[in-house]
């Protein structure tokens, strides 16, 4: 397995060099068509029901699921009633899994005459995370993108919704769960003045910008996170600020993080750890100035990430308790010398040499 991706990895190396020439001519980048999306700018939980043909959509988990017809009721800014048609797809990969999640993530898309006016913003579709199989869990991955908002602007914003589901066909009881929908891809390059680079063009991280791309690997050593990679675009978009200047990967997806510790979640054998709460670097070399201004950057940054927890009305203690000892233990390394060479440092060196690339995960 491992050696059928080192054969990948020297073909993608022929291929991202060519792609370096394509970004640095501003050619073949996706074009950025929303705006900002107010609907984000907030951050009260939004109270909705979502009606909807549950045991359809529930069935529908193969691999091209089919949009299902459903309404999302809301009190709109004059806290007046609300009813909105809208369709529903059942989405993701791992988590679409009847085996993993009772419930599945969905896509939620709005029709044109729909997208006006709505407390949505102007959006053709959102992605909703939803409870897959408790509460506990959707909290936690909806805090790590607002710890990922502390570390840079150029993350993804996220909306808490408490969401009443109904059974369009009254079959199955109603039932009462949190779920977060994410902002948009072309939303979130707008927003950062940035242009979404295609996902066909391979970038290494180290074609990246580098304290851009450190501070995206500390973060997900921070909270735990092995599920990601840049060349494989897995769970990361790259967006550019401008063609002099390199570009820059942005995360996504969290449920694979120590900080989420989804039931689910189960490390490959080949990355050597047995546990998502087990912290494994996967960034690569960094110079020391760059080390440096990450460390000072997190350094600085610690009482707001700290205060993700610490302020959320919608955890108890244990919870608090859970996540700020994790916090904890990552700014122990952080800022002990000899812990951060070795932990950091050297094994940033190691993957700059041999990178271990795995099968359905990178």
């Amino acid at each position: 397995m491992v050696q059928l991706f080192s054969i990948a990895v020297r073909v993608s190396l022929v291929v991202f060099q060519l792609a370096i020439a394509v970004v640095a001519s501003g050619q073949q980048l996706a074009p950025v068509l929303a705006t900002t999306n107010p609907f984000f700018d907030r951050e009260e939980v939004v109270m909705l029901t979502l009606s909807l043909p549950l045991e359809d959509v529930l069935r529908d988990r193969g691999a091209n699921p089919r949009p299902h017809p459903a309404t999302l009721a809301y009190r709109n800014a004059h806290a007046a009633p609300t009813e909105l048609a809208v369709q529903v797809q059942v989405r993701g990969n791992r988590r679409k899994d009847p085996a993993v999640c009772e419930f599945p993530p969905l896509l939620i898309k709005f029709p044109p005459e729909a997208r006006a006016g709505n407390i949505f913003g102007e959006v053709a579709e959102l992605k909703l995370t939803t409870h897959c199989l408790s509460d506990t869990y959707t909290l936690r991955e909806y805090l790590v993108y607002k710890l990922y908002n502390v570390a840079t602007d150029l993350s993804y914003r996220t909306r808490l919704c408490r969401i009443t589901y109904r059974d369009s066909r009254g079959r199955r009881r109603v039932s009462e769960q949190y779920g977060f929908f994410l902002e948009n891809s072309a939303a979130m390059a707008r927003r950062n003045q940035a242009t979404l680079v295609a996902k066909g063009i391979i970038v290494g991280m180290e074609n990246m910008d580098p304290v851009a791309t450190a501070t995206l690997a500390l973060f997900q050593y921070m909270v735990g996170n092995t599920d990601w990679s840049v060349p494989y675009r897995h769970n990361i978009r790259v967006v550019s600020r401008s063609q002099e200047t390199a570009p820059v990967p942005v995360a996504y997806d969290f449920d694979y993080s120590g900080l989420v510790l989804a039931p689910y979640a189960v490390p490959p054998v080949e990355l050597g750890i047995s546990s998502v709460r087990q912290r494994l670097f996967r960034g690569h070399r960094f110079t020391p100035e760059t080390y440096a201004a990450v460390q000072d950057h997190y350094n600085s940054r610690r009482s707001a990430f700290y205060n993700v927890y610490l302020a959320c009305p919608y955890l108890n203690q244990e919870e608090k308790t859970f996540a700020t000892r994790y916090l904890d233990e990552f700014y122990k390394t952080l800022n002990d010398p000899k812990d951060f060479e070795r932990r950091i440092v050297r094994v940033g060196d190691r993957n700059s040499k041999k990178y271990t690339h795995i099968r359905g995960f990178d």
